[in-house]
């Protein structure tokens, strides 16, 4: 069933214009959206962020607070450029509709159509995956299955190479079942524009979506960027501190959250959507057709059903749900101490664009829900409140859960019991997909180092029984693991397997799926 959600009305009731009215009092002013946005920079130690908002038509607030980088202390305006993350996957979806609107695919098209290479761990999965398939995260892999080919971005991974591994992930459920958020699908969908248009997947979104919007100070990624002057840096907070931290990934990801752009650029995608794709003066551009306008916020894969009368799907590129009785379209994305927000509630003809340089999701939302709120007659609801007392009890969660790990690890080195020798675990390791892991002796301690993402590097420290700790030099990665060997029967280690200490440890760090075995080569 397809629903339409562009709806117009010619003739209000009376009762409807006085809710109208009393509605439209509880919006929030430019300065009391300021007020907003400084008390959640202060709330959660949040260096900067840039807010728009549009209404009918018209960008009706625009700007930036606090500094790009704690390092500079160099203000944000409303021509910051963030990365948007995972707010580049409609745009992506987009352009796949473009195509479809040209004839040259439908969205259900096979992948195998257009990437012959292309193929996953079941042979009948592989035969019917569909281009629909790769925007509606249902492939049977589990949540964010393969990201560290990807992430952090000191990763070598290729993009043949990426494509080419895919048929090493083992899925966690039935094809089409089941909702699990996938990066890599998006990597394969931006590959096939590349294929498809017979340009690169950066040169399609540039020229035919980037250009025709006027959305002039963006690119398809962070090393596109023309003018990098007025960049941020992301941040992560790390024992009361903020770490400024580098990118996420390399190029190959650009079709996942590659984009870097601003709130006075984005202002205008967004609005371009609320159009259905039109854009220009008096709307007489189209990006792409009202068929596909529908199809990118037709739910495809369901999330949860909510209470009655509510939904929560995943369209194409963006998560659709309803609130309040209003449709609501919206997507965020995270890289490395950055994490973004754009919300749509197209029958109120009404933008909300959050983007920050720290990995707090906890802020945006702050700043989205309290600006949402009164467009929908919400109040009495403390957003600022609500999202800092579920990031504080997170984090005492996971605080109290590494601070028990840390100290069995110092009863462990003071305890007089035998200890294993360590030497037996030294070797090199190889992963199916991910690769290789040599874990060796440097300066006097156990290390281990990851061949393809080098940042993945760090001491290691005994824990129990075969299990230790791995500690990443990088700080702000923030993902410290258990590495859980197993032994042959002369006590020597011929596998591993790694697992998140933290629960908060980002899930593009997916431990989980890999599988070490020693190389004897």
């Amino acid at each position: 069933m397809k629903f339409s959600f562009f709806l117009k009305f010619t003739v209000l009731p009376v009762l409807f214009l006085c809710c109208v009215v009393n509605l439209q009092a509880q919006v929030l002013s430019s300065s009391q959206i300021d007020s907003v946005v400084e008390k959640t920079l202060t709330t959660f130690n949040v260096p900067g962020i840039a807010v728009s908002v549009i209404k009918d038509g018209k960008i009706i607030h625009l700007k930036g607070y606090g500094v790009r980088s704690v390092k500079t202390n160099t203000k944000v305006d409303e021509n910051t450029l963030f990365g948007v993350a995972s707010n580049t996957k409609a745009f992506t979806a987009a352009a796949i509709g473009m195509l479809v609107d040209e004839k040259k695919i439908t969205w259900d098209t096979k992948v195998t159509d257009v990437i012959p290479e292309f193929k996953m761990y079941d042979a009948y999965v592989t035969s019917e995956f569909t281009i629909r398939d790769l925007l509606t995260h249902r492939s049977g892999l589990g949540l964010g299955a393969g990201d560290l080919m990807i992430w952090p971005d000191s990763s070598t991974v290729t993009k043949n190479q990426l494509i080419h591994n895919l048929r090493y992930l083992k899925p966690v459920s039935s094809f089409r079942t089941k909702y699990d958020y996938d990066n890599l699908m998006y990597i394969v969908a931006g590959d096939v524009v590349a294929r498809v248009s017979g340009m690169t997947y950066e040169n399609f979104i540039e020229s035919r979506m980037i250009k025709p919007l006027g959305m002039t100070k963006t690119a398809a990624s962070w090393y596109r960027l023309k003018d990098k002057s007025n960049v941020i840096d992301g941040h992560a907070p790390y024992e009361g501190k903020l770490l400024p931290v580098g990118l996420s990934f390399g190029e190959i990801a650009n079709a996942a959250g590659g984009i870097y752009s601003n709130v006075t650029d984005m202002s205008k995608w967004v609005q371009a959507m609320i159009n259905g794709g039109q854009y220009g003066e008096k709307l007489n551009q189209k990006l792409f057709s009202d068929a596909v306008a529908r199809e990118l916020w037709t739910p495809q894969t369901i999330i949860a059903s909510g209470n009655q009368g509510s939904f929560n799907s995943y369209g194409l590129g963006w998560f659709l749900s309803n609130v309040n009785g209003k449709f609501q379209a919206t997507h965020t994305g995270g890289l490395s101490g950055i994490v973004t927000q754009v919300t749509i509630l197209p029958e109120l003809k009404l933008g909300i664009i959050v983007l920050t340089n720290q990995q707090s999701g906890a802020a945006f939302s702050a700043i989205t829900n309290s600006i949402k709120d009164g467009y929908l007659g919400i109040k009495g609801r403390d957003r600022i409140k609500s999202s800092n007392d579920s990031r504080l009890a997170d984090e005492k969660e996971a605080k109290e859960i590494v601070t028990k790990v840390w100290t069995e690890i110092e009863a462990t080195q003071k305890a007089t019991a035998a200890k294993p020798v360590i030497k037996n675990y030294y070797g090199t390791y190889q992963d199916a997909w991910f690769g290789e892991v040599t874990i060796s002796e440097v300066n006097g301690k156990m290390h281990f180092q990851a061949k393809n993402a080098p940042k993945l590097r760090g001491d290691m420290t005994y824990y129990k029984g075969n299990t230790f700790i791995v500690k990443w030099y990088d700080r702000s990665l923030d993902a410290d693991a258990f590495v859980n060997f197993s032994l042959n029967n002369n006590a020597v280690a011929d596998g591993f397997k790694i697992a998140a200490i933290s629960p908060l440890t980002d899930f593009s760090f997916d431990f989980q799926d890999l599988d070490f075995k020693r190389n004897h080569n």
